[in-house]
């Protein structure tokens, strides 16, 4: 296997690109989280504000940002940041790709050059009333090595 665009580690997180699959994706296809590390897994970010209401209803890139603004809250309060995200699962309740593209393009957006592996998914339904749109995450966060007292 010949890797090409092997981005240099950030925060321990190594993203991954071979040139034997396709170059289309918007996103590296492995990353390899560095030992010792503290593994992070979100629950679905959803497109929900402060009082529990789905937001931008009917507007996938509206709940996209939401479900972004969310997820960003949800790995700061674990100690995290979006550059510490090694895989993210993105849920759009359509049928229609370009309702998907819609909610993807806002996550990539917000991914920004940090474009760890994700998977995009086009699902019949989603939990809450009127939600479109659900990203969950896994994360990694390199812990320092102890070193032993002597």
């Amino acid at each position: 296997m010949r890797i090409m665009n092997e981005i240099p580690p950030a925060n321990g997180v190594r993203l991954i690109r071979s040139t034997d699959l396709a170059p289309v994706a918007e996103y590296a296809y492995a990353a390899v989280a560095e030992s010792p590390v503290s593994a992070i897994w979100t629950a679905g970010a959803c497109p929900l504000d402060a009082e529990g209401n789905t937001v931008a209803i009917g507007d996938y890139a509206g709940q996209a940002e939401q479900v972004m603004r969310n997820l960003v809250t949800a790995l700061e309060s674990a100690g995290a940041s979006l550059a510490d995200v090694v895989k993210t699962t993105v849920y759009v309740a359509s049928s229609s790709q370009a309702d998907l593209v819609a909610a993807w393009q806002v996550v990539r957006d917000h991914m920004g050059e940090h474009d760890a592996p994700s998977t995009l998914l086009g699902v019949s339904v989603l939990g809450y009333d009127d939600q479109l749109v659900e990203v969950e995450a896994v994360a990694v966060l390199i812990e320092e090595p102890v070193t032993p007292q002597g």
